[in-house]
């Protein structure tokens, strides 16, 4: 078995509806007055881009693909250089989507605002385009993570659509999305092995509200038992539940000083996908994304520390079986 940091498997981000991230910090958010920010820090982002960014970081090759808007890939290519990441994105003609997230100081939280970004319907063979690319890319094995929303002009199956190619091509699929595409990529013959929903999107998923923790696991061995190998479902800072064959887990760190919560389910997804590379058992497939998600939590921008200091966090993961 490999230890924790091990894994050299290259792994695929696709990113279908990336953005780049706009974090505004204020001491106090109040709505309807007017603040003046203490900060303003721009990074390329979407849900893959920054679960490729925390892998890099953690030294597992990594290939990016997606659809990006060639008038500002600008921030993205930095990115991508500036980590070792190659750079697969489909190029599509206009803009990249622009988030806009303010953190508030005072409240320890983030408010999102998503502006409309690039729609797929200026190139209808987008869709196409990244299953051609995802044809030369993966192999056997492969891990591939599909990740996020998806643009205008995109139907709601296009991750059904992925894993069913992916899986064909012998790939292991990690799905993080929500809605219409999660609830049509879980309804297709073909399942992805690792979802990740939060409890809203599991809600959303489930048609009703899921107030407790047995709700909660009922929902996701159900999604077990129906073919997913491993569904994690995200608590914020109360951790996360982790089902797959045998005993379900229950796993948190005490919550730390954040200088940002954004992008910290992305982390968690990252090691997730590390942990899978390393062939770890259940209890250290929860121990390394718990760490990965509150090591995040001390960074700005899709970046962890370093590999010991996550290791420490690992060890410090609180488990307990369901």
């Amino acid at each position: 078995m490999s230890t924790l940091g091990e894994d050299i498997r290259p792994v695929v981000t696709v990113t279908l509806n990336p953005a780049i991230d706009q974090t505004i910090t204020v001491e106090a958010l109040r709505p309807g007055h007017v603040h003046r920010a203490s900060a303003v820090r721009r990074n390329a982002g979407g849900k893959g881009v920054n679960v490729a960014s925390c892998l890099a970081d953690w030294g597992t090759p990594v290939v990016a693909t997606g659809l990006l808007g060639s008038g500002n890939a600008a921030a993205f290519e930095a990115l991508f250089a500036a980590k070792g990441i190659a750079d697969r994105f489909v190029r599509l003609p206009g803009e990249t989507r622009v988030n806009v997230k303010i953190a508030d100081l005072a409240a320890a939280d983030t408010t999102d605002l998503n502006l409309p970004g690039l729609t797929a319907d200026a190139d209808a063979d987008a869709l196409d385009r990244v299953r051609r690319t995802l044809r030369e890319l993966v192999l056997p094995g492969t891990p591939v993570l599909l990740a996020g929303s998806l643009p205008d002009g995109l139907p709601a199956d296009s991750y059904a659509t992925l894993t069913a190619d992916l899986r064909a091509q012998g790939a292991r699929v990690v799905l993080d999305s929500s809605g219409p595409p999660l609830a049509a990529a879980l309804a297709a013959p073909d399942l992805p092995f690792c979802i990740k929903p939060n409890r809203h999107e599991l809600e959303a998923w489930a048609g009703a509200p899921l107030p407790t923790t047995a709700n909660l696991l009922e929902a996701a061995r159900g999604l077990h038992r129906n073919g997913v190998a491993v569904v994690v479902v995200s608590l914020g800072a109360d951790g996360a539940l982790f089902v797959a064959d045998g005993p379900a887990l229950h796993a948190r760190l005490p919550m730390v000083n954040a200088l940002s919560t954004v992008g910290a389910g992305d982390a968690m997804v990252a090691g997730l996908i590390a942990a899978f590379g390393a062939d770890l058992p259940l209890e250290g497939i929860a121990r390394l994304s718990v760490a990965f998600a509150t090591a995040k939590l001390g960074c700005f921008g899709p970046n962890l520390p370093g590999a010991d200091a996550v290791r420490a966090l690992a060890g410090q993961v609180e488990l307990s079986t369901l």
